[in-house]
């Protein structure tokens, strides 16, 4: 009988050793405990508590951007109350946080355990990119002749968010080269925008020349103004250099401005020509190119050739920034942005790598400058303001440092998708016939962002692929790549 006593307790002792074993096999691999209820009281309570916390964090801050709106009347300024918009979006952000909460923060089995392991692999990643750079490039190509057969009378519409698109692409390109590649932040890139639209618009006003002859001067110009910015921020690291380069922007806005007998001010410049087909204009004449090529005139022509400008423009930058990234000189950024102390002891010229990485990126911002006022035919320093750096480095951030496919994705999803919220017509009935949801894009962007950056804080595109291996060539996790100085 003792004997049983005791097989008894040794099998109960090795039971509960056995839990005692797998609860801790559980706990390693960050998995709660089997009998864990993933909701209780204090769990319920807790969260309903921080859900109306939030919810009267959100009704303060609502109060004077959804609540109240200022219009302009006859001599005055009148203020009408929206109290259904500043309800339903209390409501949404109530349940929102609510959710989470019981979902993610405050509960023992949050559903965001585990998507990792859902994410594609390194080599799955790999063979992604391979396919989809060619595949965005066929329909890149193939896009307007796509627009004109399916989308109708609005291919026009389309065409133009087209152009916008790539000219952020082309924007976030030049951008990648100083930020993602040299690990350099820049909050002044709008500058060498704004330099190259203005050369454009200068020589075309004072000595009437086109697009194809001024296009390289805007982007040599451009660069210059790239070294001239890069010489002073030579031993400024972190947030300094971020405030420097975005005095710059500001600096070289603000003399936009006030320079009238040169840049003709805050009233712009106007009838800035358009891009010809080697020397045919696009017009109605007997010389335009419609009448030579014996077509019935559309200005969707136009467009269309605009529309080519832009993406051969764009293939130009990523193709010379695979190039460089591949030459010394592309290898010196990349050493440049994990450590400067480290890529000074080897020998390289950090003043001179510092320099052409501005030189460069600030050259294609040029052209891009370029192309914005030809396709504009007017400019002035209003489209040249601190919010285009932002959106661009956005891009790039959101993209993925380095990222070239990232930075392609990212300016779909934000130009793109604000611009499509002019669309989102069924929103005036739920919040009323005056809600327009092109007014709240910043906020949008913003939540976008925060969004963004806890899901993928490294970026929509977590691989790079080295430019310089030993044995084996394959992709690594955007976690192992520095992010410069910037950071």
């Amino acid at each position: 009988m003792a004997d049983d006593a005791a097989g008894s307790v040794t099998t109960t002792s090795s039971l509960g050793e056995q839990r005692d074993v797998e609860a801790w096999k559980s706990a390693a691999a960050g998995e709660p405990p089997a009998h864990a209820m993933p909701w209780h009281g204090p769990v319920i309570a807790a969260s309903l508590k921080d859900a109306v916390l939030v919810a009267l964090v959100a009704a303060a801050l609502g109060f004077f951007f959804l609540g109240l709106r200022t219009e302009i009347g006859v001599g005055t300024l009148e203020m009408t109350t929206r109290w259904n918009v500043l309800i339903i979006a209390i409501l949404v952000v109530f349940v929102a946080r609510l959710v989470l909460n019981l979902l993610v923060f405050k509960t023992s089995r949050p559903i965001t355990t585990g998507i990792d392991r859902l994410a594609p692999s390194a080599s799955a990643l790999a063979l992604i990119g391979r396919v989809l750079g060619p595949l965005l490039l066929v329909v890149a190509v193939a896009l307007p002749f796509l627009l004109l057969e399916f989308a109708g009378g609005r291919a026009r519409q389309f065409i133009d968010l087209a152009i916008l698109i790539l000219t952020y692409i082309m924007l976030g390109w030049g951008l990648n080269i100083v930020v993602g590649l040299a690990g350099l932040l820049d909050l002044g890139y709008v500058a060498f925008y704004a330099v190259g639209a203005y050369s454009f618009g200068l020589l075309a006003h004072y000595s009437g020349l086109g697009f194809w002859v001024c296009l390289p001067v805007a982007g040599f110009l451009a660069a210059m103004w790239g070294l001239i910015l890069g010489f002073p921020v030579l031993r400024l690291r972190g947030d300094y250099l971020a405030i420097v380069t975005l005095a710059f922007g500001e600096i070289i806005r603000i003399i936009l401005l006030n320079w009238y007998d040169f840049t003709n001010g805050p009233d712009g410049i106007s009838g800035i020509p358009k891009p010809t087909f080697f020397g045919l204009e696009f017009s109605r004449g007997d010389d335009g190119f419609d009448a030579f090529f014996g077509l019935k005139y559309s200005s969707l022509h136009r467009f269309i050739w605009l529309y080519y400008i832009i993406l051969a423009l764009a293939l130009v930058t990523n193709f010379v920034t695979h190039r460089l990234r591949r030459l010394p000189i592309g290898r010196a950024w990349e050493a440049l942005r994990e450590d400067e102390i480290a890529c000074r002891s080897l020998g390289i010229n950090t003043r001179n790598t510092k320099l052409t990485a501005f030189a460069m990126g600030a050259m294609f911002g040029g052209f891009a400058g370029s192309f914005f006022a030809t396709r504009q035919g007017f400019i002035s320093p209003e489209s040249f303001t601190f919010i285009e750096s932002a959106i661009i480095l956005a891009i790039v951030v959101l993209g993925g440092l380095g990222s070239q496919i990232g930075v392609v994705l990212a300016a779909i999803v934000m130009i793109g998708g604000i611009e499509m919220l002019r669309n989102l017509n069924f929103l005036k009935e739920v919040f009323g016939p005056n809600f327009e949801p092109t007014h709240y894009r910043m906020l949008i962007f913003g939540l976008a962002m925060v969004f963004i950056m806890v899901w993928k804080p490294r970026g929509l595109v977590t691989s790079r692929e080295p430019s310089a291996v030993l044995k084996e060539k394959k992709r690594i996790g955007a976690d192992m790549v520095a992010q410069g100085e910037g950071h």
